[in-house]
């Protein structure tokens, strides 16, 4: 078995020595080549090696040498030895180290000194240590605070020992009296540690009495006191009252690191408004003074968790907690925005909007290259301020249409999903919005924002002056009729050639000429003739964003512009009484409309216009030459109610997700309250009765009453060996993130005494274990527990296996039973979560791990199957629930899930009925990493079978 090892040093990979050279350079008298060789005997140790032969040259040859070096590297020596047999008796070649180590402690060098005292805090074996305790009681008082240090810890490791007590009686007393007359601030921190350790009550009374001067110590013995205030009022919390004033007072300590230390044990200590607001107080100054983003993302962090627990004394500070957005790194401006967003009111949303305007402003400088990034979430932040809060609304929605000819199109795209949500909650700003966007509609160049904006005039252009402004606005987008022609010329002007090939083919002519004699003859001749193929027309170019588009090939842009044309058309029919413009109106429309079916037709496009946009530019075709009122109410009223009931529905999920958030406890009609108006109050300061006050109602609204679900705790208890084997094992696992813990019950079923048992475990995947069990001996009919930690480094499923090895007192040998495996499930590390759809498809096009897995299910029920899927991979829905309803044979759904290591797993559900009943169709996984992607496609192969 591998034993736990107490130092690590670095080296350079080479040729292993030889344990035979090694002793004979430590037989010379060359100091160099000493240390060199001592150096080669640790390397050896820490690599496996026993080399018992160098012992006793190592104590003839090594032990004696005066040089620092050399002892220092025979305390490594020693310390990585094997000091004791397989009985775990001390050999008896150990007496000749003590004797050396005894010198060494009285040695007047205070380095040898100190060097020797941190060697024994690392010895175990009583034996040795026993006779060397008068000579570190002797180091407590030595001038030197090197070795003052170094003996109090000394003395902790011994006192910590199994008999430790026996060989210090009375070691606590002469700590705290040394603790009293102490300077060196090192020293008295290890004391303190030393009675917090060994005598918490010792410790207790120290710090009561020198309460005053607590902010005027050292950081380190500040950082042990708040270790201790924690453990004595997780024992005692009665009294933590008294504790707090001390915490509260190191808040003005100069160091950072006690800083933050005192404001998470403020946290967990205290629930009164005055500790919670010191403490996010705390966290918001040191983010302004921290300039390391890994620090600042920690306390970010620490911020979100109070605005969960604490949110209304978070609201005060959201103001300095937005200062952070000064940072340059995206991650912590993400998570910036992230916890404003939660602390939003009626009081506070104004300020906020304004801050985030400033932020939008300074975006458009481009010293950063990661603007058009950070844009786009500050664009999403308003958004998300808008819709909560419409009033502010006005405020913003001008400055962000600036930015819908952003080259960032993520960005712009925002920009105009919000202007369309806006433009439909907030019926007052209509016109100014159509006005706006009509005037800057021709900066928008990126294909997927101009449809979102077309819709928009198509739907939101009401009065006769907005739809002639809408129509006139495309017509000057697209430029001039056709977007193409032919040329009949024989040579086509310069602009042509440069942009459009040419076919040349020989043609034979014959002719008679005159001779020179003049007679005639007839004379044969080749002339190459050049043909024209067709030319896209120049003429707007550059000046419409519209035409630019068509002509590289985008007629999904086209079908849109057709449709917007069409809406606009039926709508100038009801608001224009002249019926000669109305009809001058629909011929221009259908000009268009013609000229890019003409233009998706011919050669001179990228390539053929599809079959989707074709029909759809027919239908509006046939639509404008048979208008009939049936039709004009489909086109005007239905699209729009569609768009209201979507809005309706996505602010419907983000309710009963709030709801589902502010979950709220219960206490049971039994519960003791306890009447806090009936207490005394003589001796308690506000906030002590604050605390007490939070106390009360934590109790009677039953936050303290955490009840545990025992059917899902027995689900977790897996049995690891048979009924009949003569060691029964369960293990229970507990799986807290990056941390598996298991628990493991063994039971002697046999009338023998089992000696050196020990579990034995490894493991596969990303799993490893932290520490290695130790040995046990188990009486007969007699059960333990045995705990195992392994830490955990990526969303996959691993999988635990081992074996139980132990020796009987009749049989010598080593008898094994094999464990069951223990398979660590992917549902424990992944959780639903939600994503925008833009952000799902982004992420979808550049996961470049997907595992697909084919439908095969006994469920015959499309939705019915989807919720299944839901349940077993524990991931949330993105697919609308209007989006899913109704009966049509053919089911698509987007789901989506972060793991605890923040990996987004995405999930696309394609499934269609077949004639028979049963569902086909595929479950495509995406992932960033392979591991989550083949874990997720193992758990859904496995579970979609099955209903349960």
């Amino acid at each position: 078995m591998d034993k736990s090892s107490t130092l690590l040093v670095h080296y350079d990979k080479g040729t292993p020595a030889v344990a035979k050279e090694i002793k004979e350079a430590l037989e010379g008298n060359d100091v160099e080549a000493k240390v060199d060789a001592m150096k080669k005997a640790v390397m050896l140790l820490l690599n496996g090696e026993t080399i018992p032969q160098l012992f006793i040259t190592i104590i003839r040859y090594v032990l004696p040498s005066e040089d620092h070096t050399i002892q220092k590297l025979l305390l490594l020596y020693l310390e990585l030895i094997e000091k004791t047999d397989s009985r775990g008796k001390v050999l008896p070649e150990m007496i000749l180290i003590c004797q050396n180590l005894r010198n060494n402690l009285m040695h007047p060098n205070e380095y040898i000194r100190g060097v020797t005292l941190r060697f024994l805090c690392r010895l175990k074996e009583t034996e040795i240590v026993e006779p060397l305790t008068p000579s570190v009681l002797q180091n407590l008082e030595h001038r030197h605070p090197f070795v003052r240090r170094n003996a109090i810890l000394a003395v902790m490791s011994i006192y910590k020992l199994p008999h430790g007590e026996q060989l210090f009686v009375d070691a606590p007393e002469m700590i705290e009296k040394a603790l009293s007359t102490e300077q060196d601030p090192s020293a008295k921190r290890n004391a303190f540690l030393m009675l917090f350790t060994c005598a918490e009550e010792r410790a207790v009374n120290y710090l009561l009495s020198n309460v005053d001067k607590v902010s005027d110590w050292n950081e380190s013995l500040q950082m042990v006191v708040l270790e201790l205030i924690r453990s004595v009022c997780k024992t005692k919390p009665s009294e933590k009252g008294k504790y707090i004033k001390i915490i509260i007072s190191l808040l003005s300590a100069t160091s950072s690191a006690v800083i933050y230390e005192c404001a998470g044990t403020l946290v967990s200590l205290s629930s009164a408004p005055t500790a919670i607001r010191a403490a996010a107080n705390t966290y918001c100054q040191l983010l302004l003074s921290q300039s390391d983003n890994n620090v600042k993302l920690i306390l970010l962090d620490r911020l979100s968790e109070l605005k969960s627990s604490h949110r209304d004394i978070m609201v005060e500070l959201i103001i300095d907690v937005l200062r952070v957005l000064s940072s340059p790194n995206l991650d912590i401006r993400r998570k910036t925005l992230d916890i404003a967003l939660d602390l939003i009111t009626h009081h506070n949303i104004n300020e906020v909007v304004q801050v985030l305007k400033k932020e939008v402003v300074k975006t458009q400088s481009g010293e950063l290259e990661k603007n058009g990034e950070y844009r786009q979430m500050l664009i999403q932040a308003i958004h998300a301020c808008a819709v909560k809060f419409p009033e502010v609304a006005s405020t913003v929605v001008h400055l962000l249409m600036d930015f819908l000819g952003d080259s960032n199109v993520a960005s712009a795209l925002d920009v105009i999903s919000f202007v369309r949500e806006i433009i439909e909650t907030n019926p007052k700003l209509r016109v100014s919005i159509i006005t706006r966007l009509l005037d800057t509609f021709y900066q928008i160049r990126a294909g997927k924002v101009c449809p979102c904006a077309l819709w928009i005039i198509g739907e939101y252009c009401l009065s006769l002056s907005e739809v002639e402004s809408g129509i006139s606005t495309i017509k000057q987008c697209l430029g001039d009729l056709p977007f193409y022609s032919v040329s009949e010329e024989s040579e086509p002007t310069e602009t042509s050639k440069k942009i459009q090939p040419t076919s040349s083919a020989m043609v034979s002519s014959r002719k008679p000429v005159i001779l020179a004699d003049g007679t005639y003859a007839t004379q044969s001749a080749a002339s190459e003739t050049t043909f024209s193929t067709p030319a896209v027309v120049q003429g707007a170019l550059t000046s419409g964003n519209l035409r630019a588009l068509l002509l590289t090939g985008d007629f999904f842009l086209g079908s849109v512009v057709a449709c917007t044309l069409t809406k606009l058309v039926l709508r100038l029919e009801e608001v224009q009484s002249s019926k000669t413009e109305v009809n001058k109106t629909v011929t221009q429309a259908l000009l268009i409309m013609v000229s890019m079916l003409q233009l998706g037709q011919s050669p001179a496009s990228p390539h053929p216009i599809d079959n989707d946009s074709y029909e759809r530019i027919v239908l509006c075709i046939k639509l404008l030459c048979h208008r009939k009122d049936e039709m004009k109410k489909i086109w005007l009223e239905s699209c729009r109610q569609s768009f209201v009931k979507m809005i309706s529905e996505k602010q419907l999920r983000e309710m009963e997700e709030l709801k589902a958030k502010t979950q709220t406890t219960h206490a049971q009609p039994d519960d003791l309250i306890d009447f806090f108006h009936l207490k005394s109050r003589k001796g308690m300061s506000q906030l002590e009765l604050e605390d007490q006050v939070q106390d009360d109602l934590k109790r009677a609204t039953g936050e303290f009453t955490k009840d545990e679900n025992d059917a899902n705790k027995l689900n977790r208890i897996l049995q690891l060996t048979g009924f009949s084997d003569p060691v029964y094992a369960e293990a229970y696992v507990t799986v807290h993130h990056y941390d598996i813990a298991l628990e493991v019950t063994v039971i002697n079923r046999t009338k023998e005494t089992l000696q050196n048992l020990c579990l034995e475990l490894a493991t596969m995947g990303d799993l490893k274990l932290v520490e290695r069990p130790q040995n046990y001996s188990l009486a007969p009919a007699t059960s333990m527990q045995i705990k195992a930690n392994i830490k955990v480094s990526s969303t996959e499923t691993g999988v635990i296996f081992g074996n139980i090895v132990y020796e009987t007192s009749n049989v010598m040998e080593r008898n094994v039973v094999v464990l069951n495996d223990i398979h660590i499930d992917i549902m424990d590390y992944i959780s639903p979560a939600v994503c925008s759809d833009v952000a799902f498809r982004t992420m979808w096009a550049e996961f470049e791990w997907e595992n697909k897995v084919a439908v095969n299910t006994k469920i015959e029920n499309e939705r019915e199957f989807l919720d299944h899927i839901i349940k077993s991979t524990n991931m949330k829905c993105l697919t609308g629930p209007s989006e899913l309803d109704g009966e049509c044979g053919f089911l698509a759904a987007n789901l989506y899930a972060k793991s605890v290591f923040g990996e987004d797993a995405l999930v696309n559900v394609s499934i269609e009925k077949q004639t028979d009943g049963a569902l086909s169709g595929y479950i495509r996984i995406r992932s960033k990493t392979q591991g989550i992607a083949l874990s997720l496609g193992d758990k859904i192969t496995l579970k979609q079978k099955g209903s349960n």
